[in-house]
């Protein structure tokens, strides 16, 4: 299974993002998302789960989905700092026992394993901005584990 992961897109679609998501059985959005045309592009492509960020106010999506693919349990919550995260978030990674975690926020890839869970922030996709590089990335989800490929904007 390919899932594509995507975050902090802040109303901007990129035009090469449907050539890079070819191919993906699923994608999820990390949060900052935008209007919400932008959830229906990428639901041209592949069946979205999407979470709230913290600039998404008029947006009706809950801040935190769980969401079974491939046999993998995945969480997405836009804000979660890795190696401490706030109680609230904590309790819930605790009680759900993902094996990936999802967040966005930061606008910059992380892809760490703790103990059994990967946390994972795909970078960010939305207009260039703070000097920092672009990106997207795919899950690859098999028999052998999860691999990460990132994908430069």
């Amino acid at each position: 299974m390919k899932i594509g992961v995507i975050s902090d897109t802040h109303g901007h679609l990129d035009p090469r993002i449907p050539k890079l998501f070819a191919g993906v059985d699923h994608i999820l959005h990390g949060g900052d998302i935008g209007p919400p045309w932008l959830i229906s592009e990428l639901e041209q492509i592949a069946p979205v789960t999407a979470v709230l960020g913290n600039t998404d106010a008029d947006l009706h999506l809950n801040e935190t989905e769980v969401v079974q693919l491939g046999g993998r349990t995945f969480l997405a919550h836009h804000i979660v700092d890795p190696r401490a995260p706030g109680e609230i978030i904590r309790q819930r990674i605790l009680r759900e026992n993902p094996d990936v975690v999802v967040f966005g926020h930061t606008h910059k890839p992380f892809n760490q394993r703790i103990g059994k869970t990967l946390y994972f922030n795909p970078g960010y996709a939305g207009q260039p901005r703070f000097n920092l590089e672009r990106s997207i990335a795919i899950l690859h989800c098999d028999d052998r584990g999860i691999r990460a490929e990132f994908k430069a904007l």
